[in-house]
């Protein structure tokens, strides 16, 4: 039984299609067909039942599953060593990042890395919070930056600090918020977030504490756009603390006060794969960094 057999039979598990799993492994389908049939002859086990929306593991395959898991992790520790013994650290590492650069120390991660680890190639692909955490789960990315807490088992994660949100509004409607209650919030009109970022969850669960639902009336997907429907009287919304005080004190949008709803920044990457060369190395520079 080899690695690769592994790496695609968890692949196929997962993400419990064909296609998909060869679109990861960057192999054709008949190749990745062809090694599922090959496990199941080594092992003498039926391992997915074909049907027609997709791949099912079996009962023998949910069973084999964790061992695959611990017998991949424990190879590509061996094969790191070996590789580490033959010479310097290589690789390529897609990393998801949010937000804006600075609120990731991200310069100063990739400056250290360029010095220390010149082989390793970083590509970057920025996008939303839930966007990075479904493409490190699908093997897309290997690593990437998250905000919101991190709960599924397959993830592994190093929390960074705590942002802090709070709700801004436009300056004109300062006088009409002091005192405003939770329905009357709900009702004003709200810039809306797309379902996988983190100023989405924060704001529906916000309300749902109190059996509201917001007003969304707009939606969009940058924090400078939030920001500047919130400075045109257009709607509310959740902003960064950083970024809603310091527009508040050049007297651009008004802070309620009383709202704070915190939120984890953290760094995630596939359970299975912290051993992985490029992965431990951005981890261990990113410790240095934040100095954590």
């Amino acid at each position: 039984m080899e690695i690769y057999q592994l790496r695609t039979l968890l692949a196929v598990a997962r993400l419990g299609h064909l296609t998909r799993a060869s679109e990861q492994l960057h192999m054709t389908q008949p190749a990745v067909s062809k090694q599922i049939r090959a496990l199941e002859e080594q092992l003498g086990v039926t391992l997915f039942e074909r049907t027609p929306v997709g791949m099912t593991p079996t009962k023998a395959c949910q069973t084999l599953i964790p061992h695959a898991e611990k017998t991949l992790e424990q190879a590509t520790i061996l094969m790191n060593v070996a590789r580490e013994m033959g010479g310097a650290m290589a690789g390529i590492l897609r990393l998801g990042t949010i937000i804006d650069p600075d609120s990731l120390r991200l310069g100063d991660m990739l400056w250290q890395v360029l010095q220390d680890y010149p082989l390793i190639d970083i590509k970057l692909q920025h996008g939303i919070s839930g966007w990075v955490l479904q493409r490190v789960l699908s093997g897309e990315l290997d690593a990437g930056f998250y905000l919101g807490p991190v709960t599924d088992p397959r993830l592994d994660f190093i929390a960074l600090k705590q942002v802090n949100y709070r709700i801004i509004a436009p300056l004109a409607w300062q006088a009409r918020l002091q005192d405003a209650d939770w329905p009357t919030l709900a009702s004003m009109p709200w810039v809306g977030t797309p379902p996988y970022s983190s100023q989405h969850r924060i704001v529906k669960e916000m309300f749902a504490e109190h059996s509201l639902v917001p007003n969304f009336t707009v939606e969009a997907d940058q924090e400078a756009s939030m920001m500047s429907l919130v400075r045109s009287g257009a709607a509310l919304c959740i902003m960064r603390e950083e970024l809603a005080v310091l527009a508040a004190n050049q007297a651009e949008l008004y802070v309620l006060p009383e709202h704070v709803r915190p939120c984890l920044l953290s760094f995630v990457y596939d359970r299975l794969r912290q051993s992985d060369k490029p992965i431990a190395v951005i981890a261990k520079v990113l410790k240095q960094v934040w100095e954590l």
